[in-house]
């Protein structure tokens, strides 16, 4: 994967706002091609550069059956296509792979990866049954039901979360420990004005109306995020009876979108903003765990990632999570041997939400400016998916003066 790039800023994310605020509104392809059609122009990028493109999303939005085309038809391209992928909390790594996939076979050489995801508002879907009694079908709330029960295993999410809590004998103390400290990181991304956040965050952020034609809102960063104490979170009871996971240590669903190019080191250099940054995909990992055991799904998925790197997890210099519980770093972090403190630097998913597809692009940004910032080497972006699944991939930071 060595010969794919990711131009230094040819990349973006909207800010990410708690379901049912200020995005709840958009319809979330509609939002991405928005956002897409500014970020290009402000990073001087031409639609026109573009030979293929993907689209990450995990909740249906009315035409999404056209998928990438549409999308790109409203970027301005008539000509440009590619698949939609979806993989619940994975999408952004699946997509990443699947377009660096289609960079390294030669059928592209700039291709853009989007991913949206608007949570709030889910759809209600009705599956018609002429042949059931009295030809009543079935219906789910894509987003609650889901959420809330695992087909394959009949439980919640939460449910999973107390299974590899209680294996590991995490007690709610030390779930509260490192979940202040999350907080605690994603205020360094706050200071200077969000000086971090600027540096792929469009800020300040002007939330259009439904048409698209007026400014309803501007944000100055994500939003519906709750200040965080360790006496607040003392005071919270473990959601379900006899568990330790509170609703402290789990995130929020959230709405939002990202972006990101990927091409070869040749034509990132073209790209980039700056030419002595150099970024490489280096290696991708996947996993899926035993049933109901989500939250323990990200160590191997990272474990396999490195193999395939050729590296152990003592060489990376920085380490994003997307951790929809605690537990998740609590656990991955024993597995690999590595200090939870030192993963997420500037924050993680588990505070500024999970809006899904987006969730991995955002967190794969997050870690390239970590590594611009402490100098560069490798990172490592994993989290866990629906199905007790992970995805997990190692990009490496170079300076190329």
């Amino acid at each position: 994967m060595s010969n794919i790039a990711i131009p230094y800023g040819a990349y973006w994310s909207t800010p990410f706002v708690r379901w049912q605020g200020s995005f709840a509104h958009l319809h979330s392809l509609k939002f991405a091609a928005h956002v897409a059609k500014g970020a290009l122009q402000k990073r001087k990028l031409d639609v026109g550069v573009f030979d293929h493109a993907a689209l990450g999303l995990s909740v249906p939005q009315k035409g999404v059956f056209y998928g990438m085309p549409w999308l790109a038809a409203q970027l301005g391209s008539e000509s440009l296509t590619g698949p939609t992928i979806s993989q619940a909390c994975a999408t952004g790594v699946r997509l990443i792979q699947s377009v660096a996939s289609t960079l390294r076979e030669g059928d592209a050489t700039v291709a853009l990866a989007l991913a949206a995801d608007r949570v709030s508002n889910g759809p209600h879907v009705y599956y018609p049954a002429p042949d059931g009694p009295g030809g009543t079908g079935e219906h789910e709330n894509w987003v609650l039901d889901n959420f809330n029960c695992d087909p394959n295993t009949g439980c919640n999410m939460l449910k999973t979360a107390e299974n590899v809590a209680a294996e590991h004998g995490l007690t709610t103390q030390q779930q509260n420990e490192l979940t202040l400290l999350r907080y605690q990181q994603y205020e360094e991304a706050l200071k200077d004005d969000s000086a971090f956040l600027k540096r792929f965050m469009d800020l300040p952020f002007s939330v259009p109306d439904a048409r698209f034609k007026r400014e309803k809102a501007v944000l100055q960063g994500d939003e519906g995020i709750f200040p965080t104490s360790a006496e607040g979170l003392a005071k919270l009871k473990p959601v379900m009876e006899g568990g330790t996971v509170t609703f402290g240590g789990q995130t929020h669903p959230a709405d939002g979108n990202a972006g990101m190019v990927l091409t070869t080191p040749e034509r990132a250099a073209e790209l980039s903003r700056d030419r002595k940054v150099g970024i490489r995909l280096v290696s991708f990992g996947q996993s899926r765990v035993r049933a109901g055991f989500m939250p323990a799904a990200p160590g191997p998925a990272a474990q396999r990632a490195l193999a395939a790197a050729g590296l152990k997890a003592g060489d990376l210099a920085a380490i994003k999570t997307h951790n929809p519980f605690i537990v998740n770093d609590l656990v991955m972090s024993k597995e690999l041997g590595i200090d939870a403190r030192k993963m997420n630097r500037f924050g993680c998913s588990l505070v500024w939400g999970h809006p899904q597809a987006p969730m991995g692009i955002r967190g794969v940004i997050e870690l390239i400016e970590e590594l611009v910032i402490t100098g560069g080497g490798y990172g490592l972006f994993v989290g866990c998916a629906a199905g007790d699944s992970a995805m997990a991939v190692i990009v490496k930071v170079q300076d190329e003066s």
